[in-house]
């Protein structure tokens, strides 16, 4: 099962870290389909609480504290700690029916990711989806991080609780269809095409 440590990562990111992705994130969710929505590692609540705003029935769980507390400002009754290491939900979810995960911003951070993802595939109901953001690495980005010797700074290792996994289009892809899913829409965003920011890869349950 993934190791999933509280290093604060995403507690005291700023609304518009995300704004980037959010209207991508839109146009991949529909309110008939995705009736039930869980965001695993979902920082300090911003966009659980936008996906309420906007009328989604969306629940999120982080291992810190710090930024379910933070959460529970706007919804308290939405925001739960979790440690996926148990390989369970938090009680208070543990009867909730999840047709949609959602997951930004941190396969990245994560020792093992096939754990995460198995997770995932076990609190889905049957045909369930999975959505996942990272940030996207692909020939044309690595190409020009190399030309322009950004290496250092892009993969520095000082950042504490920084990225220890690296995602194409393709392993992202793969690592899903190795767990069942069925890969049915990538989108880049951020930047121009091919450098973008993060890609948004959605899945389906064979």
């Amino acid at each position: 099962m993934a190791e999933y440590k509280d290093y604060g990562f995403r507690v005291s990111d700023p609304a518009h870290t995300f704004q980037y992705l959010t209207g991508a994130l839109l146009t991949l969710l529909d309110k008939n389909t995705n009736n039930c929505i869980l965001d695993i590692g979902c920082g300090n609540g911003y966009l659980v609480n936008f996906l309420v705003e906007k009328g989604y029935n969306a629940f999120g769980t982080d291992a810190s504290a710090q930024g379910i507390a933070i959460a529970r400002q706007i919804n308290p009754d939405r925001f739960f700690l979790q440690d996926i290491s148990t390989g369970k939900l938090p009680a208070e979810l543990q009867q909730q029916q999840f047709d949609t995960i959602l997951s930004t911003e941190v396969i990245e951070h994560l020792y093992d990711p096939g754990g995460f993802i198995e997770f995932c595939k076990q609190i889905l109901n049957k045909k369930g989806e999975i959505i996942i953001s990272t940030p996207y690495h692909g020939y044309l980005k690595n190409l020009a991080l190399s030309l322009l010797n950004k290496w250092d700074l892009h993969f520095s290792p000082m950042w504490y609780g920084g990225h220890i996994k690296f995602w194409s289009k393709n392993t992202l892809s793969k690592a899903l269809t190795n767990y069942g899913f069925t890969v049915i829409s990538f989108k880049g965003c951020g930047r121009i095409p091919y450098f973008w920011k993060s890609m948004i890869i959605k899945a389906t349950l064979n």
